[in-house]
């Protein structure tokens, strides 16, 4: 049967074979959700193939490549209370969804629950699990696991209304650390974010990737959101950590190009968080200097 409760939404670039995967390991899923995909204008017949494989599937074309909005543009249509983000080369172990589930049933204040996620096709653990694992931020007494600072789209369950209220995904960051700004919106809001040791996701990175562009991505955006978001010292004093840390070539350089040639909206959308949602992020920065598996390297 059915799980009432669960839609998977899934966003995909011209990563066919990756995508096809995906989907029949969702097919196997006891919880038998319903499945979203935005293809975001992929040209190598992805959305045909697609539609062969797996008719059931609700299939969306903007046409174009919407980045992060095409999940935005997928929750649209989800008619549960709970979306499950799966990415096109990520998938979710059986029973893992429906775990994320109970515990958003169980927990009201509780918007988002991430997995543990195992690298494929070695079986090992992601890098990143540790610091969700071991996570600094205090955490409410009814808290089933660790609370967050943010959270992994490709690995992670949240609540629809939470989500769209919160606005979604913000357009202009595109891909690349789109999480961290959505997070903080969420926890503004009054809603805490958990990381749940049971419940697992496999990711076998796609070889069709860009992770020069990536790269770039990642900074100017990390430098938006703190930005928007951060009060002016920390601000500064994380700008200037990213300058002193990231490396000095042409990509780095176009992503602070890019990052300033944006301050007149950033400006304008600028709101500071809640102190007790600042205090967090200041106690999540010296885990963030120390990280191995965030380092603007790749």
């Amino acid at each position: 049967m059915t799980d009432p409760r669960l839609t998977v939404v899934v966003i995909t670039h011209n990563r066919r074979p990756e995508l096809l995967r995906t989907l029949d390991r969702l097919a196997d899923l006891p919880e038998r959700p319903p499945v979203i995909v935005t293809d975001n204008g992929s040209t190598d017949g992805t959305a045909e193939a697609v539609a062969r494989r797996h008719p059931r599937v609700t299939l969306l074309r903007p046409g174009r490549n919407l980045g992060a909005v095409g999940r935005n543009l997928a929750v649209r249509q989800v008619r549960t209370p709970y979306v499950v983000f799966c990415d096109d080369d990520t998938w979710w172990d059986p029973g893992s969804p429906a775990g994320a589930a109970d515990l958003l049933d169980r927990h009201p204040a509780l918007a988002c629950v991430t997995a543990r996620i195992v690298v494929e096709p070695g079986g090992t653990e992601d890098p990143i699990v540790e610091e969700l694992r071991t996570s600094p931020l205090t955490r409410p007494s009814w808290m089933p696991g660790p609370a967050l600072g943010s959270f992994l789209a490709g690995a992670s369950v949240l609540r629809t209304d939470a989500f769209r209220a919160a606005g979604g995904f913000h357009p202009r960051l595109w891909l690349g650390g789109e999480e961290e700004l959505l997070a903080a919106d969420l926890a503004a809001s009054g809603w805490w974010l958990t990381y749940a040791e049971h419940l697992t996701v496999h990711h076998q990175a796609s070889t069709v990737r860009d992770p020069t562009l990536r790269r770039a991505h990642g900074i100017r955006n990390t430098l938006w959101f703190t930005w928007l978001r951060r009060p002016v010292r920390p601000a500064l004093r994380r700008t200037l950590f990213l300058a002193r840390t990231v490396p000095r070539d042409t990509v780095s350089l176009r992503a602070f190009a890019e990052a300033a040639a944006a301050l007149p909206w950033v400006l304008r959308e600028r709101r500071v968080l809640p102190v007790e949602v600042e205090e967090r992020f200041r106690l999540l920065e010296d885990v963030q200097r120390r990280s191995t598996a965030r380092q603007y390297t790749g």
